[in-house]
């Protein structure tokens, strides 16, 4: 084992003071992981994570006073989170962790520094830097982390299955790592990856859904769900996603009849994407946009591979998926909506199509009108540009036709200029699906083209068809209650 150093700046204000205060009374303190790694690389890292020998836990109650703040321990783990202004700064107690088999908390014991550096993930994020007068910036190296960095490779300090044991997902941050920053996983930690996938599962979902949302915020997500793919950890975190992957073949006499690999298909159209836009959401719905293709495939002698209704059905999966990976729900309206409406813009291509239907995809899509476009067009994956650009135009005379009926008939977040109380107040009646009924016939006549979407054409339009539509209403109720009786 060697020991490296370099000098990285320390000129960050916060990290100064608390190194003065570090020098008067006596601890001795680092600043660890991504920082330093981004230091060397020269990229910006508001993150930052402090290393101390000694007992963490007071040394952080003593920055809390100094900045008029108060310090959250986690005595267990001997950690403590101390707030500064919009920064959060971490402070760990030099420490040895072991998970046991069926555990996903890990064992935390006292170490030392070089205990604490070799229990990190990789090497590149396993240097300190003093924060020290007398060595300020001076960098502590022992497993060669400058030059895996140098060379853009992710290996782990120690044997990786070993590291893998100590904490499964770092599996999944050997993914992440190599999309945000462009590295590859080297040899070793990728077999051993391959040989462990299935311990992940011991992994709180939480943590598995945060890295994974990660991967997809990085500059070209592709990179790490392939390499979630490869060494089988999609197929427990995802799977999903991982039923896309293999080609479709049928023989029917001498001819072969071939359906792309839908996975490699969906990791080119969400990279398209993320060259677009930094919306994770947006990402993540591409990346669902084909997700109900292996399940509605069927192969017609005559037209080939089709799968008819897969933007419905996927749409449908989303409350499952996001409730088992436990995201936020507030994004899964939107999520639903994309998948579901992704292939509606290429069927009103045509210069025939009626303002009718232009009007229920702009009604239907809402405010994430440019988001559904700009996944039709990273949809687009011909290796004919001839044939792409000509889609892509096409998608651009939809859009425009859509924006402009939006604008013009007032359609975003649209619904009945007459509302619900309203009716009540006319009609007599109690809240009811029969006022709901009112409302939809007033929006599908406001969507044909039939009134204006205007409060006065459609009080009137409503008190004109009032008696037929209630007679309607009511023969649908009744013709219900027969089917029940």
């Amino acid at each position: 084992m060697s020991l490296r150093t370099n000098n990285i700046d320390i000129a960050d204000p916060l990290l100064l003071r608390i190194g003065a205060l570090a020098q008067e009374s006596q601890t001795r303190i680092y600043v660890v992981g991504g920082f330093v790694r981004d230091a060397l690389m020269g990229r910006a890292n508001t993150d930052v994570d402090i290393t101390v020998v000694g007992d963490p836990l007071e040394f952080a109650d003593r920055v809390a006073t100094l900045f008029r703040t108060k310090a959250i321990h986690y005595e267990r783990f001997r950690t403590a989170l101390v707030p500064v202004g919009e920064r959060n700064v971490e402070f760990v107690g030099t420490r040895l962790e072991r998970y046991d088999a069926d555990s996903r908390k890990p064992i935390v014991t006292e170490g030392t520094l070089e205990d604490d550096l070799r229990r990190r993930d990789f090497t590149v994020n396993a240097m300190a830097a003093s924060l020290h007068a007398d060595n300020l910036g001076e960098i502590i190296d022992l497993w060669h982390g400058a030059e895996d960095l140098e060379a853009k490779v992710l290996r782990t300090p120690l044997d990786p299955i070993v590291t893998m044991e100590d904490d499964p997902l770092r599996m999944m941050r050997a993914a992440r790592f190599a999309a945000q920053l462009d590295f590859v996983v080297d040899e070793k930690t990728l077999r051993a990856i391959q040989s462990m996938a299935e311990r992940i599962k011991i992994v709180s979902q939480e943590r598995i859904t945060d890295e994974f949302m990660k991967i997809l915020a990085s500059p070209r997500p592709s990179v790490g769900l392939m390499i979630l793919h490869e060494t089988g950890l999609l197929a427990h975190i995802f799977p999903e996603v991982e039923a896309l992957a293999g080609v479709d073949l049928v023989r029917v006499g001498e001819r072969e009849y071939r359906h792309k690999d839908v996975f490699r298909h969906t990791l080119q159209v969400v990279d398209n994407v993320s060259a677009m836009s930094d919306n994770v959401w947006l990402r993540f719905a591409t990346l669902m946009h084909d997700i109900a293709k292996p399940r509605t495939k069927r192969f017609v002698q005559g037209t080939g591979w089709t799968f008819h209704g897969h933007e419905e059905v996927g749409a449908r999966w989303q409350d499952k998926i996001f409730r088992r990976m436990k995201l936020p729900l507030q994004h899964l309206e939107y999520v639903q909506n994309l998948v579901r409406l992704h292939q509606r813009p290429m069927k009103l291509v045509d210069d025939g199509v009626t303002d009718s239907a232009i009007r229920r995809l702009a009604v239907h899509a809402g405010d994430a009108i440019e988001d559904l476009f700009m996944l039709c067009r990273a949809d687009v994956t011909t290796k004919n540009p001839r044939l792409a650009e000509k889609y892509v135009h096409n998608y651009d005379i939809v859009r425009d036709k859509v924006l402009d009926v939006q604008e013009r008939d007032h359609l975003r977040a649209f619904q009945s200029p007459v509302r619900g109380e309203e009716i009540m107040e006319i009609t007599g009646l109690p809240p009811s699906r029969t006022i709901g009924y009112l409302k939809f016939m007033i929006e599908e006549a406001i969507l044909e083209g039939t009134i204006n979407n205007e409060y006065e054409a459609a009080k009137e339009f409503l008190v004109a068809n009032l008696q037929g539509w209630l007679a309607q209403a009511d023969a649908a109720s009744f013709s219900r209650r027969g089917t029940t009786s």
